[in-house]
């Protein structure tokens, strides 16, 4: 019987979070080894571990993984969350690009200069409540079903679910207008697996704030 995935990463959110959401999603136990000082980040580089010298990287299968998409897509078409058909498929890759572009702006904004923040947090809200959000209420709206594509839990649900969490993190009354969306994050949230991922002490992991950001920063030399 083949071990737990072992997931290298930072013990913070940013691009393993997704795939320890996808994990927990699909039921699936995994053991994480934190990257805590530039020299345990050499060693894994040294060992010849990473592709292209970056993390996330998982170990599963026999195989060291990096790239977030990539490993995203492997653990998604193991575990059946990737649809029944091509067509299924390219609607969960297209609604996984704007999740992500979205997400991406919201959990740079802890990262980005303080004379920045302000106006970066502003363009973040906009295009959560103008283009991001009453996309996938129309998608929901349109068909009527419980999950975004094929009526069944795919990897999109999951993805979509943890920018709604996100995007309450900002600011709750984004989600106000979207009641489709609110009944999703519900709907979604109170899933065996879900619910349990959603549990204090699990492996998810909370939002920086400005101080750990800037000793990580110290820490791995980051200007």
């Amino acid at each position: 019987m083949a071990g737990k995935p072992v997931l290298h990463y930072f013990n913070a959110r940013g691009r393993m979070e997704c795939i320890r959401w996808l994990l927990a999603a699909a039921g699936v136990e995994f053991e994480e080894k934190f990257i805590q000082s530039p020299e345990d980040l050499e060693k894994l580089k040294k060992g010849g571990n990473l592709m292209f010298e970056q993390v996330p990287m998982v170990e599963i299968d026999g195989m060291k993984l990096v790239q977030t998409r990539a490993i995203l897509n492997y653990i998604a078409t193991k575990y059946d969350l990737y649809g029944k058909d091509m067509k299924e498929r390219t609607l969960i890759d297209m609604y996984t690009e704007g999740i992500f572009d979205l997400t991406e702006m919201i959990l740079q904004l802890v990262i980005c200069p303080p004379d920045q923040r302000e106006a970066k947090t502003s363009l973040a809200k906009d295009r959560t409540k103008n283009r991001y959000l009453p996309a996938f209420e129309k998608v929901l709206k349109s068909h009527g079903q419980d999950y975004l594509v094929g009526n069944r839990l795919t990897r999109v649900d999951i993805h979509l679910l943890e920018l709604l969490l996100y995007v309450e993190e900002l600011d709750a009354s984004l989600l106000t207008p979207f009641p489709l969306l609110k009944a999703f994050k519900s709907r979604i949230s109170s899933l065996p697996n879900v619910k349990k991922f959603l549990q204090p002490g699990s492996q998810r992991k909370p939002a920086m704030d400005a101080k750990q950001i800037e000793e990580a920063r110290k820490a791995f030399k980051i200007s």
